[in-house]
């Protein structure tokens, strides 16, 4: 059995109506879940798959750091697919450095965040004082390591031009390398 603990304000999330993401949750993942309402922590056992199991607690850690449940149930469609988080308050002085460290993530309007995620294949969510990323591994990397740049104080041109670099990288491993054609 492995026990996981989220926020209470979330706890309505992972349940959802009438209990129905965490039956679609229990079913797909082959677990039975139990939360205790009162201070958030999460019961999860096995009771099938064992390796789909094993995914059971990143979902719901994902759910408890902003995700949306059909984003956190993403990280059962395939092996490689991952779940990682930054601790924004490590990197804060204090509750206004913060703020800013959060709003620069974020960006004017929510561009910064959309951009990571259009620029890196990943989903990212802000939530309280953490950046949550669900992708592939080298798109996690790639968002985190841009996530680290903002929180470090490099400016957003930069860091705007290392995920398009980054991107144009990956699109030449894939053999997707656009050529123009004269004429």
């Amino acid at each position: 059995m492995k026990h996981v603990k989220i926020p209470t304000d979330r706890i309505g999330v992972l349940i959802g109506d009438g209990g129905e993401t965490l039956r679609r949750i229990e079913a797909a993942a082959e677990v039975d879940i139990d939360v205790d309402s009162q201070d958030g922590a999460v019961a999860i056992e096995r009771t099938g798959d064992p390796v789909r199991g094993m995914q059971a607690p990143e979902i719901v850690q994902a759910i408890g750091r902003g995700f949306k449940p059909d984003e956190a149930l993403t990280l059962l469609d395939d092996d490689m697919r991952m779940f990682d988080t930054i601790d924004i308050g490590r990197a804060a002085r204090n509750d206004n450095d913060l703020r800013r460290k959060k709003g620069r993530l974020i960006g004017e309007n929510g561009r910064t965040r959309e951009l990571m995620e259009e620029l890196t294949g990943a989903s990212v969510v802000i939530y309280g004082s953490t950046f949550g990323v669900i992708g592939q591994p080298s798109e996690v990397d790639v968002a985190r390591s841009a996530a680290e740049m903002l929180l470090d104080g490099a400016p957003h041109g930069s860091v705007y031009s290392f995920l398009e670099r980054k991107r144009s990288e990956e699109l030449k491993q894939q053999g997707m390398e656009y050529h123009e054609f004269p004429g």
